[in-house]
């Protein structure tokens, strides 16, 4: 029996506790009967703040961004309606590697155990569908009841923040009220320490091969950020002077301005030099690298044979794979290992974007409205993109100290608007700038309202080209189906609260976006630049014309006379 203290505390509020323990300070979601008691239970606590969204999908996307600057996130739903709702949010978590707590307040336990017939459910005596599907998209799931609870709330929070996946926790109506008892320290959240001898040999090894090789790089993706090396990375690569390469998911997380960062890594479509010091590398260090089309210039990447290749608890270094090591643990281990090297040559960089004022009185271009944004940006920016011609931001070079907020591997459209409400919840001092094209805008629209509710002043650049011109590239061009309502985007601030001080422009050259940027940032900035619907970023046409041929094959409707939008 344990002799730890305890004491007594609800389950509710245990929960709520071991979510603040965590570092939680907010609570994303919708309200609904079977989750209103530990709504009661978190605004009597007043330990963490209650941030109620349009819709359940909202809320999943606000948690994600919230957690990609918090460090974890969390979100409440309501039985059935409300998960299968956040469901598209959650499962982006984990393409993501975001770890998120989605608690779904559900059936009582007493109508689970006596058969009782409940809504929000498929009325056939059903209750682990929900479980079932959300096994699919998290690392741990648990309905939790008083005989369990203290263990699988400990155990579901534990596993988010060290897997950096999100987790789903069932909360009975009928329970969150009752005592248990509860250990009285606090949640330590900690890896497990690495395998003593299966660490020291990984790191001996890695740093052997870094040692031994002429022309070594590091190849970065996103775990870098989750898993929190991105510091050891660049001073490893300090140490040895190593070239240092992304790929797009993991844009910002080594310093652009970093003496050792040459740019993005994306297979063919990567500028020559990266591609170089990648592809040509005798000895290339890879961090939680997983490929797939859109980060692999369409499939060709071609990483060494011999790549080593380091995850979050293991490593391959040719024949021989390390369990039990944590990323963190290795990397330092290898940054203290190597020697100094001060005889290689400095790695090769691109130009830096000439940053041009805009002017004139011509209609905006996207290549002019990219090379303005190039000079809007500054250090400490967090800069949240959607899917579509938004990825040319992907190409601009960031000041130090930039965050980078997007759905690359997920590539839900809409992400972005409900992620910056999280963002901005985690860090409301920093400037946050959002990119979309009007398509996204309309999918999570309503999640403005909350924004402006809360006083937020982020500045958000709508591009309004007519429709969805990413998948114009892709089929379509002048298809029925790409087109959307228009809407009057700048007039959106005031109809969703009228007393706002918000100001909103309408732009369509770029002498009207020049004035608009040197508005003072004191309160919400909207930006709907009106653009050709036919006018893209070249690779953006580019990658949409080869993924209509990876999706669709030799026989597929792309190849009818101007059936795609295609670079001049």
């Amino acid at each position: 029996m344990s002799t730890s203290p305890s004491r007594w505390m609800t389950i509710g509020d245990f929960l709520l506790r071991r979510l603040e323990e965590a570092g939680v300070g907010h609570l994303f979601g919708v309200p609904g009967d079977f989750n209103l008691e530990l709504l009661q239970q978190l605004q009597d606590a007043g330990t963490l703040q209650w941030v109620g969204n349009c819709s359940e999908l909202n809320a999943s996307y606000a948690a994600d961004g919230y957690a990609r600057l918090n460090g974890m996130g969390a979100l409440l739903v309501t039985n059935a309606v409300g998960a299968l709702s956040a469901i598209n949010g959650v499962a982006g978590s984990y393409s993501e590697h975001v770890p998120v707590v989605c608690i779904c307040g559900s059936i009582p336990l007493k109508s689970i155990d006596r058969g009782l017939g409940m809504h929000h459910t498929m009325a056939d005596g059903t209750w682990d569908r929900f479980l079932g599907a959300y096994a699919q998209v998290t690392a741990a799931q648990a309905r939790l009841t008083p005989h369990n609870a203290v263990t699988e709330i400990d155990r579901l929070i534990l596993t988010a923040w060290r897997e950096k996946l999100p987790v789903y926790v069932e909360l009975p109506s009928d329970i969150a009220y009752l005592d248990i008892e509860v250990p009285q320290a606090r949640l330590v959240l900690a890896q497990p320490p690495s395998d003593p001898e299966r660490l020291r040999s990984c790191v001996t090894a890695i740093a052997a091969h870094l040692s031994a090789a002429k022309s070594p790089a590091v190849l970065v993706d996103l775990d870098a950020d989750r898993f929190g090396v991105a510091a050891d990375l660049m001073g490893l690569a300090e140490k040895m002077q190593l070239p240092v390469a992304v790929i797009s998911t993991a844009k910002a997380v080594i310093d652009e301005t970093f003496p050792y960062y040459v740019g993005i890594y994306n297979g063919q479509a990567s500028e020559p030099h990266v591609r170089a010091a990648i592809e040509s590398s005798d000895c290339l260090l890879s961090i939680g690298y997983r490929p797939i089309e859109v980060t692999t210039g369409d499939f060709t990447a071609s990483l060494p044979a011999d790549t080593i290749r380091a995850r979050s608890h293991s490593v391959d270094i040719g024949d021989d794979n390390y369990q039990a090591v944590t990323l963190q643990e290795v990397i330092r281990g290898v940054r203290d290992t190597v020697p100094h090297v001060t005889s290689r040559a400095a790695p090769q960089r691109g130009a830096t974007a000439a940053k041009t004022p805009a002017g004139g009185s011509t209609n905006l271009t996207q290549a002019a409205y990219w090379q303005a944004i190039q000079g809007y940006l500054r250090a400490g920016d967090v800069l949240l993109l959607d899917n579509g011609t938004s990825y040319a931001l992907l190409g601009l070079h960031l000041p130090p100290d930039c965050t980078f907020v997007g759905s690359i591997n997920w590539g839900s459209i809409g992400y972005s608007v409900a992620a910056l409400l999280g963002t901005l919840t985690a860090a409301p001092d920093r400037r946050h700038l959002l990119f979309l094209g009007d398509g996204s805008f309309q999918l999570t629209a309503q999640e403005l309202s909350t924004i402006l509710r809360h006083d937020y002043k982020p500045v958000i650049f709508l591009i309004n080209n007519g429709g969805y011109t990413i998948e114009r590239g892709y089929l379509g061009k002048t298809g029925q189906y790409n087109d959307i309502a228009t809407w009057a985007y700048a007039d959106l601030p005031r109809v969703l609260r009228p007393d706002t001080t918000a100001r909103s422009f309408v732009v369509k050259t770029p002498a009207d976006l020049a004035e608009a940027l040197s508005a003072p940032n004191d309160t919400l900035i909207l930006i709907e630049a009106v653009m050709d619907p036919y006018d893209a970023p070249a690779a953006v046409m580019a990658s949409s014309n080869t993924g209509a041929d990876i999706d669709y094959g030799p026989r597929g409707p792309q190849h009818r006379d101007n059936a795609q939008l295609r670079p001049a």
